[in-house]
């Protein structure tokens, strides 16, 4: 298990020091007189108001104790199809609202648990896990070929669904 946990600190170094670069570049061009935002490392732009775990261990054990169903978005950077899901899961009031009742976790590559691509490794895709651990396979989207896949013009589907999760757990525990 030592490994695993070097191996993770060291993906989080890189993470932490590309973006600290990025960061540094971007600083000069924004105005001093805008109010400091919070550090969006963590949310990537999907929920900057938003509680976002860090690791799929860390929002699994918290899933676990707080009895909140978790909501894992797998996304990449420069995918067109992320960023156009991500601009409208952010700007969407109620999705954001609604967010706050799931342990979220949005990831820019693929954990070793094969649960969470049960149709393969694509982007964006979303996942809803329930705080038995179990992942709900059966929240899916509109796409028969990519069944966790949303485009930005489902993102109704995607408010329902996570409604869906937070129902099915109160019938269930």
């Amino acid at each position: 298990a030592m490994e695993k946990s070097y191996v993770s600190m060291f993906l989080l170094l890189i993470v932490i020091s590309c973006a600290l670069a990025k960061d540094a570049g971007k600083k000069d061009s924004k105005d001093a007189t805008a109010k400091p935002k919070l550090p969006q490392t963590l949310s990537r732009g999907w929920g900057d108001q938003l509680i976002w775990t860090q690791t799929y261990e860390e929002a699994l054990f918290r899933s676990k104790h707080s009895q909140k169903p978790l909501m894992i978005i797998h996304h990449l950077e420069d995918c067109p199809h992320s960023q156009a899901l991500k601009k409208v899961f952010a700007e969407h009031k109620d999705i954001q609202k609604l967010a706050e009742k799931f342990i979220l976790l949005n990831l820019v590559y693929e954990t070793t648990d094969k649960n969470l691509a049960p149709d393969g490794q694509y982007v964006p895709r979303v996942l809803f896990i329930d705080p038995s651990l179990t992942v709900r396979a059966d929240i899916t989207g509109r796409y028969s070929n990519r069944l966790y896949a949303y485009e930005p013009s489902d993102i109704s589907l995607l408010y329902s669904n996570m409604q869906k999760a937070l129902k099915l757990l109160k019938t269930e525990l």
